[in-house]
Order: structure tokens, then sequence, then C-alpha cells
């Protein structure tokens, strides 16, 4: 629920089960790290964002392994002068 949407992003409560060993361990490293128990959410939610973001760095490794660093780099720098030229066309078309 939202009740600014500037200054407050809109969230979703999750119950989740774990072990009591998980549970205890991340209470104790929060407290080691003088967070309270209200910073349980945030650091679940970073823990999930790194973990997609390594999950998807793996697999565009994976799926580009067999492509020579060159021809990828190019096909990066492409990609890259594509979107910034879209990005500034859109810009000049807006002003």
């Amino acid at each position: 629920m939202t009740t600014n949407a500037a200054s407050q992003p809109e969230t979703t409560r999750l119950t989740i089960t774990w072990s009591k060993e998980a549970d205890f361990a991340l209470r104790s490293f929060l407290g080691a790290q003088g967070m309270r128990k209200g910073d349980i959410s945030k650091f679940i939610e970073e823990a999930v964002r790194w973990r997609i973001f390594n999950q998807t760095v793996r697999e565009a490794r994976e799926a580009f392994a067999d492509v020579p660093p060159d021809d990828l780099q190019k096909t990066i720098d492409e990609a890259v002068e594509e979107v910034r030229a879209r990005r500034y066309r859109e810009r000049a078309e807006r002003s």
C-alpha cells in the first residue's frame, strides 16, 4: 500500500518459513552490525536483488562463453551506442 508514491515505494508482505538456525544467524549478524529487527526486510530484499543479479550475470557469461572477446565487446559497444542515440532523440523530441 502506498500513501505517497514519491516518498515511499510500494511494498508487499511476505511470510517465509526457514530454520531457527538461519533465523538466529541472521538476527545475530544484524545485531552485530548495529541493525534492528526492522532491518531484516531490507537485508532480505538486498540479498534477493544480489542473487538475481548474480544469476543473470552467470547466465549471460554462459550464453556468450563461446563468443570471442573482441566480437562481444563490439556487440556491446553497438548496443550501448544505439540505446544512447535513441535516448538522445527522445530527449530532443521532448524539448
